[in-house]
């Protein structure tokens, strides 16, 4: 979990997917955060975590449903949601803490 502390210890925002291959809607939002990650360019970090990969990382947060979505910026989580959202609810969400 080291390695999840480097990622979210940033300045910029960071959006977190927690998803499931095997999970029709996490797939469905792979395109939709892809566009997120181009409209923000290098404003923001947009990183998926598989939670089959990483089950003690998912637990430590507590991610029951599928596909569970964060923003960290400097270590700290600023917002978390549970289901799908679209990709300019995302953006917007994420600008707020540019």
């Amino acid at each position: 979990m080291s390695k999840f502390g480097e990622l979210i210890e940033t300045k910029l925002p960071v959006l977190l997917a927690f998803f499931a291959e095997k999970d029709e809607a996490c797939n469905e939002m792979h395109p939709t955060l892809r566009d997120v990650a181009a409209a923000l360019g290098d404003k923001a970090k947009v990183i998926k975590i598989d939670v089959d990969k990483n089950q003690e990382l998912a637990e430590a947060l507590r991610v029951k449903a599928l596909p569970t979505l964060m923003i960290y910026q400097k270590g700290e989580m600023k917002w978390r949601q549970s289901g799908e959202q679209d990709a300019n609810t995302l953006i917007d969400l994420v600008k707020e803490y540019i």
